[in-house]
């Protein structure tokens, strides 16, 4: 009779964690010494499944849970009632989470019920302001109060786990995983086309930045192409109303404007490879767009990733409509400080974070005897897409 294995149960739901689970589940299932299984909410379904089929991944089990007009205590509770089966029928050793979305926090709940130990991928990312981002940044605060197992992307997030009390044995500095993904999916891109001018690559969506901000945000790229005649702007509009309406009523007349429905990961990763310039409020395109060698503008008041900034990848320029405008043309009509900040070094991942992740949870778990040493310097480049 075969010895059971260790079971490795990662839980997700949305694109960006799809994302960043992805190079790591398909790593655990190709160890013949873990039994690794895949749980999915479908917190976010059409985006979940074009990541699901880009990697190729198939899911043990999918909680289809989306419905339309969710609110978070609904989500949760589905989350949380849901699950409770899923954890009793497979019996997890380990149940892995990502990031900071409430499919993150929820089943970090459930198995903390359950006394399961919780992996967290991408742990110690803080603003130190509850409600900004919302509500990501008291998901991750609370995660960290039930993980175990404390993967930590950079040393500034370790310092964050080390600052709320863990303890430094439970910390694991691992790089982050979306930079493997990024750098996995690069290679299949189609060829770049030369372009007919300047591309600005928009997106804007967070919650926070609902009404007056997104406002001004819209108002701002479109004096920016106004100001400068060669320049153009890709916007994947997000589906919700109130970004849409915003987003159309500023820009949906411009000729040098395309909206488009959100894109999927790799067209998305396209985009990013095409644009000159990025402006966005997402967290994740913060930490891909440096490998691409191209400059973020965030368009936020604060950022739970801030080695970026320190490492001049990227600039924050919150949501005022006259600093986005000066902070965009300066890049735009100054080449110098624009190379600077294309060329300055990528602090998230050397394409390594699976395979280090890999080793501490088979350590974990009993799977191999010594403990892996951190390894990951931030700072390390990656290997240019």
């Amino acid at each position: 009779m075969n010895p059971r294995r260790p079971v490795i149960l990662s839980v997700f739901g949305t694109r960006p964690e799809a994302v960043k689970m992805a190079p790591l589940v398909k790593a655990l299932a190709a160890r013949p010494d873990l039994d690794a299984r895949v749980a999915v909410t479908a917190q976010h379904r059409q985006m979940l499944d074009q990541v699901l089929d880009l990697f190729e991944i198939i899911p043990e089990v999918d909680l289809d849970l989306m419905q339309a007009g969710q609110t978070l205590e609904s989500l949760t509770a589905r989350v949380l009632g849901q699950l409770e089966p899923v954890l009793e029928h497979h019996r997890p050793d380990l149940v892995l989470v990502q990031g900071d979305t409430t499919t993150a926090f929820a089943a970090a709940l459930g198995a903390f019920y359950k006394q399961i130990p919780v992996g967290h991928v991408e742990a110690g990312l803080r603003t130190t302001e509850r409600y900004n981002p919302f509500p990501e940044e008291m998901n991750r605060r609370l995660i960290s109060q039930m993980a175990t197992l404390h993967l930590a992307p950079t040393e500034t997030a370790a310092a964050a786990c080390r600052k709320d009390g863990i303890a430094e044995e439970a910390i694991h500095l691992t790089g982050n995983t979306v930079i493997d993904a990024l750098l996995q999916v690069a290679s299949n891109l189609p060829e770049q086309q030369a372009g007919n001018g300047r591309t600005l690559l928009v997106t804007a969506h967070r919650r926070e930045n609902w009404g007056a901000p997104m406002e001004g945000i819209f108002a701002a790229v479109r004096a920016i192409l106004e100001a400068r005649p060669d320049v153009h702007a890709v916007v994947p509009l997000h589906l919700n109303p109130l970004v849409q309406e915003v987003g159309r009523r500023h820009l949906g007349d411009h000729p040098r404007v395309r909206i488009l429905p959100p894109l999927d990961y790799l067209p998305f990763i396209e985009a990013m490879r095409d644009a000159t310039l990025i402006l966005t409020d997402s967290g994740g395109v913060q930490e891909e767009a440096p490998s691409l060698g191209k400059p973020v503008l965030v368009l936020r008041s604060t950022t739970e990733r801030p080695e970026a900034v320190t490492a001049g990848t990227v600039r924050m320029v919150g949501t005022d409509r006259d600093t986005i405008i000066t902070e965009t043309l300066h890049l735009l009509d100054d080449s110098e400080a624009y190379a600077t900040m294309a060329r300055a070094v990528n602090p998230y991942g050397d394409g390594r974070a699976v395979e280090r992740i890999v080793e501490i949870i088979r350590w974990f778990v009993g799977a191999r005897p010594d403990r892996p040493e951190d390894s990951f310097t931030p700072g390390a480049r990656p290997a240019r897409a």
